[in-house]
């Protein structure tokens, strides 16, 4: 198996994350366990993450909870803009358009310029949504 890392975000209504995603970025469920307690795995394009209902017993809180969030979930797509609408129509918040940064930076192939925007789910995750342009 090749080594993955997939984030595990902590939500406040597992059953309305999971219904958010399946809109918003077109994510399509791959296994839920429960149905007021939920823990799910779910898939963008093969991209895999995960969800689970917060539980401060366990040591995990959503961001909404405690009023900010420390990860910045990085969702590229063919059409930044057309998810990035998608996800404000289901009921993101625009934190920032999407739109053309460049960049230089240093590395064996260096980014020069991405289209992103950020936004803020109904749960409180930052996601940017972008690509990469030649």
């Amino acid at each position: 198996m090749q080594t993955q890392i997939s984030p595990m975000l902590a939500v406040s209504d597992g059953n309305a994350a999971v219904a958010f995603y399946k809109v918003a970025f077109g994510a399509k469920l791959l296994w839920q366990l429960g149905d007021e307690h939920v823990v799910a795995g779910l898939s963008i394009d093969g991209a895999s993450f995960f969800l689970a209902d917060a539980s401060p017993a366990h040591g995990t809180q959503g961001p909404n909870s405690v009023g900010f969030t420390t990860v910045r979930i990085e969702l590229f797509v063919n059409d930044p803009f057309k998810m990035y609408a998608q996800a404000l129509s289901v009921g993101a918040s625009e934190l920032n358009p999407v739109k053309m940064h460049e960049y230089e930076t240093a590395g064996p192939e260096p980014i020069k310029k991405m289209l992103q925007g950020a936004l803020l789910d109904p749960f409180g995750h930052m996601w940017l949504i972008g690509k990469f342009v030649d």
